[in-house]
């Protein structure tokens, strides 16, 4: 009887809600139906109220040092039907993405992958697969990303020795030899583009140096890659890694990177396991096809929709040319130099050969609240520029435009809001 008395009162309430909906006065009853469902509900969580409204995204012009702005066409891409991580058209899209990496770096590497994740997977890959615990480690510390590979190395055991600089300073190559004779690394680090300090390092001679005393060269361009110009091969840089949300325009989460035949045998002949399974290079390079092995593994799955926008904006950059879109960006950039300068603000790389074209820095105006003055930039010009980060907060202002985003049209927009942001942000009498 109990049974029957259950069944019946769920055949009730099925007939009720079903009269309801086919009811005029379907959506007044649509909160009692609610509240009977959540009735019978074994979850105590409800919903949450905001994730059932429609995704709203504001537009924002992306002046900063990354992301930016994304072309329609790489847009487009990425909302293609997905297809499985493991399908032979993947594949096809994989090598052709692996093609256009080789472009980009200008090298000839077989081992050359995109990582599934942003600049620091990349990061975090060259370090975990070429460095053992134990092992010494040089790196080179003029801003964030110094610092960045310097704990990455401590906390995977090898034995870290710092070459500190002050944001916006270089290392010479015989500060460099020296450094190298002294702590005899396996590895040494140096980004190319500092995005927090607006640096474009210098790169001749470092890897014959480094070539000398058997260490291999691991170079970051994530800031740099596609706006100034670097040669993997000639310059002789061992590992070298880019992202993908700035100079070449993808939405943020993958991340080019290559290796060597030195940085190959020294990845693959280790005493211990990488501490990464996702960033075993062992398994990606069967994922990628760059083990000569007929066969491709399941590794991971990789972000299909991602390696789709990578592979438009890598063609994006091989239809226009590695050279005209580092002309095109130093010419951006000297534009916006000189309004700056007209404007009264002191750049903050006083050296223009040494500055970043594609983020450009300038030093705190005299008097003025940094954040305020971003903050007021954002709210009234719906305009995204940034103050320093790591070691050169409180220093600089940073204006990134690449890619997309690297149009003197966008400069005289940076140049309005800034001129705004000076005239109505409180300057102290100090």
């Amino acid at each position: 009887m109990m049974q029957r008395a259950v069944f019946s009162r769920g055949a009730l309430l099925a007939q009720t809600a079903a009269a309801a909906l086919e009811s005029p006065l379907a959506p007044r009853s649509a909160p009692l139906l609610l509240r009977l469902d959540r009735s019978m509900s074994s979850v105590t969580v409800p919903p949450p109220a905001g994730i059932l409204r429609p995704l709203e995204v504001p537009f924002r012009y992306l002046f900063g040092p990354g992301p930016s702005n994304v072309p329609p066409r790489v847009l487009a891409a990425g909302g293609r039907p997905i297809i499985g991580h493991l399908h032979p058209e993947m594949y096809e899209i994989m090598n052709d993405i692996k093609k256009g990496i080789q472009y980009i770096f200008q090298t000839e590497n077989n081992m050359t992958i995109s990582m599934s994740g942003s600049g620091h997977a990349a990061m975090e890959c060259a370090v975990f697969n070429t460095v053992e615990p134990g092992e010494s480690v040089l790196v080179a510390v003029n801003g964030i990303w110094g610092e960045r590979v310097a704990e990455i190395a401590e906390r995977m055991g090898a034995n870290v020795h710092r070459m500190v600089k002050t944001p916006g300073e270089w290392f010479s190559n015989t500060e460099i030899e020296q450094a190298m004779a002294k702590h005899k690394p396996v590895l040494f680090f140096l980004t190319h583009g500092e995005s927090s300090a607006g640096l474009c390092h210098p790169m001749d001679g470092i890897g014959d140096i480094c070539h000398k005393h058997n260490c291999l060269f691991l170079v970051d361009t994530v800031a740099s890659m596609g706006a100034a110009p670097i040669f993997m091969d000639k310059q002789k840089i061992d590992i070298m890694y880019t992202g993908s949300q700035k100079a070449l325009n993808a939405p943020p989460g993958t991340a080019p990177i290559s290796f060597n035949d030195r940085a190959c045998d020294k990845m693959f002949n280790r005493k211990t396991k990488p501490v990464s399974y996702l960033f075993d290079m062992t398994h990606l390079s069967n994922y990628w096809g760059c083990d000569g092995q007929t066969v491709r593994q399941y590794h991971h799955t990789g972000p299909v929709s991602g390696f789709f926008a990578l592979r438009e904006s890598l063609a994006i950059v091989a239809e226009k040319g590695l050279e005209e879109s580092w002309r095109h960006h130093k010419e951006v950039a000297a534009y916006l130099y000189k309004g700056l300068e007209d404007l009264g603000l002191s750049l903050f790389i006083p050296d223009k050969d040494m500055r970043l074209p594609s983020v450009t820095t300038i030093a705190i105006p005299q008097g003025y609240n940094w954040r305020e003055m971003l903050m007021y930039i954002m709210k009234n010009h719906q305009m995204e520029m940034t103050g320093g980060l790591g070691p050169s907060i409180g220093m600089v202002m940073r204006i990134g435009l690449m890619g997309y985003n690297c149009q003197k049209t966008n400069a005289d927009m940076v140049l309005h809001a800034l001129a705004d942001a000076l005239k109505n942000c409180k300057k102290s009498k100090a």
